[in-house]
């Protein structure tokens, strides 16, 4: 979406009149993108639609107190992120679990005689999960979402020259893990 029409759907949010209906076209139009930054960072489907949900769910709550400082969707990004983190926190044994997933998506890659770039994304993915927290969400919002460090920096609260070093570093540990797991 664009700035115009997330204003718009904000004035329609804080009208209580039509609140529910400027919430209902957010959460439309932001839905997947929301899921898929999630689901990148979590790996499991079940935690990304229960975050994705607590997500909207503190958008609805918390609707009156958008100023207006940063965009629509930097602010969305923000409260996903934010709920990433409380997971990560809550859940000690989730990156143990998402190395099971990637585990069993490697031995149903290799029982199906099945192009070896899939088995190649998994790795991919095995290596970004070995990245630090912050290095993790800086390269998804980067590298997937297609974000500006500028438009990072609002959502992980960070400089733009922290965030081009984490990027950098995280790039660089993955390239050295996919050479170590070739």
């Amino acid at each position: 979406m664009n700035e115009t029409a997330d204003a718009k759907l904000f004035s329609l949010m804080k009208d209580p009149a039509s609140k529910d209906n400027g919430f209902l076209q957010l959460m439309d139009a932001y839905k997947r993108p929301l899921y898929w930054h999630i689901r990148r960072l979590v790996v499991s489907h079940e935690d990304a639609e229960d975050i994705l949900q607590e997500t909207f769910i503190n958008v609805y709550r918390f609707a009156n107190s958008f100023k207006g400082d940063s965009r629509v969707y930097t602010w969305l990004y923000r409260i996903a992120t934010n709920e990433c983190t409380k997971h990560f926190r809550k859940n000690k044994n989730w990156l143990k679990n998402a190395e099971l997933m990637t585990d069993q998506m490697m031995g149903d890659i290799s029982g199906n005689d099945t192009d070896s770039s899939e088995a190649m994304l998994v790795k991919f993915q095995q290596a970004i999960l070995q990245l630090p927290e912050k290095q993790r969400m800086v390269f998804n919002l980067r590298y997937y979402d297609e974000l500006s460090y500028e438009d990072i920096g609002q959502i992980l609260n960070s400089s733009v020259n922290t965030l081009k070093t984490n990027y950098h570093y995280a790039s660089e540990k993955i390239k050295q893990y996919l050479i170590e797991h070739a």
